[in-house]
């Protein structure tokens, strides 16, 4: 094949293997254990995106009894069933090898024919993914129909391995630009957090004398109280915005909903969904609106609770649905220290202990607002939002530069996986 020529094959003449994760039965919630070879969720799959954290394990036994499941360095991992349309590539520098889900599936590559980071960016561009999704059921829970097989008979073109090369080093290195800005984002997140403890949770905050005061949660520094958050916070419930108008297709409006909150805190840039219908216009959010989660899909409710700060996205309107609170505050100095008390282990607890229902999670305003803290003083929060703001600004920042970053991966990789662009 010369460097200019594309040839068609059906994906299954050249992989070398395709399988599925194992049957629910095989792999129960007992067998997870804290280290050892992890699973890969859905949670892990984030929009093209690898996410290599918040795993479960299985021991090594457990894992060579499921061997055909399992997925190695440059395996491709799709989802089937549930969220599908998922894919991922599994890092070189992390663990030796991974699980796939009972959702899941796993494809390796004949690296006579593909390079696993083009193949990758196939998957991920529109062409690849209307093939991918062109056999799907829609009765009950989406999914795609006879998975190993409609993956097998998938038509690809395909260019030399060099050029192959070239294309995925293109895209890499943009996705890489935007990785490192994420990680940049989360460093500064972690950095807030610090500060919010080393102020709120250990009182060494500027100007502290020592002097300690009893009450219902411990030694506090004195001149500070304990309040229900009731005190200082309301929960605005969002609006019923009808699934009719739901959809895929980029529209001015987005519905900010639990997948729009990150595990820990923190909002989660990945995950749009669009509206296409009419809503009363008290419902649309701002930027600097601190949000919360009242439902939680998973049965472990992984964001109930938890707060968000929203974004600028410019040209669109965000819009605030039933699952998700808006949080009014009786004074505005509070809204960055409740955005951090929102975030920490012993509220989430709190939230966790009183949640109601098994495979979706609830909780309530009433709830979080019941939930007891210290208050501190509000010349104290002033100080504390001077020095927090530079870094939720650093932040949003930074979600700029990656959003523009995105735009230009976005509209190259169709044209680059399709051969319209010559290299």
């Amino acid at each position: 094949m010369n460097m200019d020529e594309w040839r068609s094959y059906k994906l299954g003449d050249i992989v070398d293997d395709i399988a599925m994760g194992p049957f629910g039965s095989n792999i129960k919630t007992d067998n997870f254990i804290s280290s050892g070879v992890p699973v890969i969720r859905g949670s892990n799959l984030n929009e093209g995106y690898f996410e290599d954290n918040h795993f479960v394990f299985i021991s090594e036994e457990k894992a060579q009894s499921l061997k055909r499941s399992l997925a190695f360095p440059d395996d491709l991992v799709f989802t089937h069933r549930g969220t599908i349309g998922q894919v991922g590539i599994i890092p070189k520098d992390k663990h030796p090898k991974y699980l796939v889900s009972q959702s899941q599936m796993k494809l390796t590559v004949n690296k006579k024919y593909l390079h696993p980071r083009f193949l990758y960016y196939f998957f991920r561009s529109p062409i690849g993914q209307y093939e991918l999704l062109k056999n799907t059921s829609q009765v009950g829970v989406p999914a795609i129909a006879s998975p190993t097989k409609s993956l097998k008979e998938i038509d690809i073109s395909i260019p030399s391995l060099d050029v192959q090369l070239q294309i995925a080093s293109i895209l890499s290195s943009l996705d890489e630009k935007i990785e490192l800005n994420r990680q940049i984002a989360q460093t500064l997140e972690a950095i807030a957090q610090a500060i919010f403890k080393e102020w709120f949770v250990d009182f060494n905050f500027p100007g502290a004398t020592g002097e300690m005061q009893e009450s219902e949660l411990g030694e506090i520094p004195k001149g500070w109280r304990v309040g229900a958050l009731s005190e200082v916070i309301s929960i605005k419930h969002g609006f019923a915005f009808k699934g009719e108008f739901f959809s895929d297709e980029e529209t001015n409006d987005i519905l900010l909903t639990p997948g729009n909150f990150k595990i820990g805190g923190g909002f989660n840039y990945s995950k749009f969904k669009y509206y296409k219908g009419e809503f009363p216009s008290e419902y649309t959010l701002n930027q600097g609106d601190i949000v919360v989660t009242m439902t939680d899909l998973s049965k472990d409710g992984d964001t109930l609770g938890y707060s968000a700060l929203v974004p600028n996205i410019e040209g669109k309107r965000l819009l605030h649905n039933q699952r998700i609170g808006k949080i009014l505050f009786s004074e505005k100095e509070f809204n960055h220290y409740i955005y951090f008390l929102l975030q920490q282990d012993d509220y989430r607890n709190f939230v966790l202990g009183s949640a109601t229902g098994s495979t979706v999670r609830h909780t309530s305003p009433s709830r979080i607002c019941e939930y007891r803290s210290v208050i501190p003083p509000v010349e104290i929060l002033n100080r504390f939002n001077l020095v927090i703001q530079p870094i939720i600004d650093m932040i949003e920042a930074n979600f700029q530069q990656i959003k523009t970053l995105t735009q230009l991966r976005d509209s190259l990789l169709p044209k680059l996986v399709k051969g319209e662009i010559k290299l």
